[in-house]
């Protein structure tokens, strides 16, 4: 008797709920003709020896005031109530200027390297030692989802891989049994662009990030697992194996087959995995409390950075984590850091999420000898201008500068990389895009960003487009 090969994969031939798990997928895979033949997740050597050996991104979508935070302007104290130039203003994203604004917390000085640090971040400002500021990022755009894929892809335009995908593209997975690539989205929604920012683009979709559900009531991984047990499910596991690999094994060349194979059986796999990397029942009260799980405004952030260390702690390679979420109609706080109306009540409720969760996923990976070979990047996608937006007490964005900063798998602590004006309105010294943070990412995981490609619609791609450099200054 003949079998039909779609009957077998659907729920009602053999019951593998977790093939619903397309999302793996996304869309249908482009593959090299060199991607591995059996397995697209084996691990591949690096160019060089490695400092990191995974990677966990903060993003904090809206644009981060770097005025507020992590870059002290004096002179900006200084001219605080004077009009903005004029003629500057016009070259804002708005096209106005109000009157220059100190920042709205004190900034002192932290640490072994005096680095000067708002009180916005309390717990952050004890780590100063352990981390590297970038404090002359920039982008080119100042609209919030080009500007996302501009710092997630190297790209502006939608359709080009981000970091993710180009590192599990490099390197493979460490792990059998969970993906290489997790994203951990804010508990109120998707980031602004939405899904596109994890997106594999044109690598093979396997290497797209795979999302872990952090809302209360949601599970973790969508369709993981079916609606009802179903009799003989493992016996009919191993019979589409069978089929896979009889079908597959016709089909050498078929690279696209071989992936999506590889991804059902990922997902298959799961089912065993996922609820204990997830699970958080196992965590001692010290470490639940140090991410203040009970707290309801930090709790979820909380979560977000102590399952990404149960996952590289299991051999994820890449996890991003979103501190905040798409702009909504309906607020009374902003969902993110866009904070146009009111900089105090927004960054001052982002503050105390973002500084008590980064700081608790800095002291948690330290104290379990994690933090050596993991690389933290703390990142957003501009910052913002250095007065008033018209009557409102906030700031509009400006893509002319902003902070990034690094700490871990192979950072050279206390150390400050480029500057900002005086006023913190343009980058000035060492002027740095995604592309420099992206090359020095890729080589403290031993990867030469120039050398990391994929050839496609004629062009040899790669993740730095035709630029970047290593910022050696903070690399240990």
């Amino acid at each position: 008797m003949l079998i039909d090969r779609r009957h077998a994969l659907g729920r009602g031939g053999c019951g593998i709920g977790s093939m619903a798990l397309a999302s793996l997928l996304g869309r249908e895979l482009h593959l090299a003709a060199d991607e591995s033949a059996n397995n697209p997740f084996v691990p591949r050597a690096p160019h060089h020896e490695p400092r990191a050996r995974a990677v966990i991104e903060i993003f904090c979508p809206g644009g981060m005031s770097h005025v507020d935070t992590f870059d002290y302007k004096p002179e900006l104290e200084r001219s605080h109530g004077k009009p903005f130039d004029p003629e500057l203003g016009k070259q804002t994203f708005a096209g106005t200027g109000g009157a220059y604004t100190k920042s709205f917390w004190p900034f002192r000085r932290h640490g072994q390297c005096g680095k000067a640090i708002s009180d916005l971040f309390p717990n952050l400002a004890r780590h100063v030692d352990e981390i590297g500021f970038i404090h002359s990022m920039r982008n080119k755009s100042a609209l919030h989802g080009p500007a996302m894929f501009m710092m997630n892809t190297g790209f502006v335009p939608a359709g080009f891989p981000c970091m993710g995908s180009w590192i599990t593209y490099g390197l493979g997975s460490e792990s059998d049994n969970l993906p290489a690539f997790v994203v951990l989205p804010d508990a109120r929604g998707l980031p602004p662009g939405g899904v596109v920012n994890w997106s594999a683009g044109f690598l093979p979709a396997v290497h797209q990030g795979t999302v872990v559900e952090t809302a209360t009531g949601k599970p973790p991984i969508a369709d993981l697992f079916p609606a009802s047990q179903v009799p003989g499910e493992a016996e009919g596991r191993t019979f589409l194996k069978h089929l896979n690999s009889r079908h597959a094994s016709a089909r050498p060349h078929d690279s696209r087959l071989t992936a999506r194979i590889a991804s059902y059986e990922l997902a298959a796999r799961l089912q065993m995995s996922a609820p204990d990397a997830v699970g958080l029942d196992g965590e001692s009260k010290a470490t639940k409390a140090l991410f203040a799980l009970d707290d309801e405004d930090i709790g979820p952030f909380g979560r977000q950075c102590l399952l990404a260390r149960r996952l590289v702690e299991r051999g994820v390679r890449f996890v991003q984590i979103f501190c905040g979420a798409e702009n909504t109609t309906a607020r009374k706080i902003r969902p993110n850091w866009d904070s146009h109306e009111d900089l105090v009540r927004d960054h001052g409720y982002w503050g105390r999420i973002l500084d008590t969760g980064a700081a608790a996923l800095l002291t948690d990976l330290k104290s379990r000898g994690l933090l050596d070979d993991t690389l933290v990047v703390c990142a957003t996608e501009f910052g913002r201008q250095p007065f008033l937006q018209g009557g409102n007490k906030g700031r509009d964005h400006n893509p002319g500068a902003f902070t990034a900063w690094l700490a871990g798998g192979g950072i050279k602590g206390g150390t400050t990389y480029g500057s900002s004006d005086p006023f913190g309105f343009k980058a000035a010294e060492n002027p740095a895009y995604s592309y420099d943070l992206h090359a020095t990412a890729l080589h403290l995981l031993g990867i030469d960003h120039e050398k990391l490609t994929y050839y496609h619609n004629g062009i040899r791609r790669r993740l730095t487009d035709v630029h970047g450099h290593v910022i050696s200054e903070i690399v240990s």
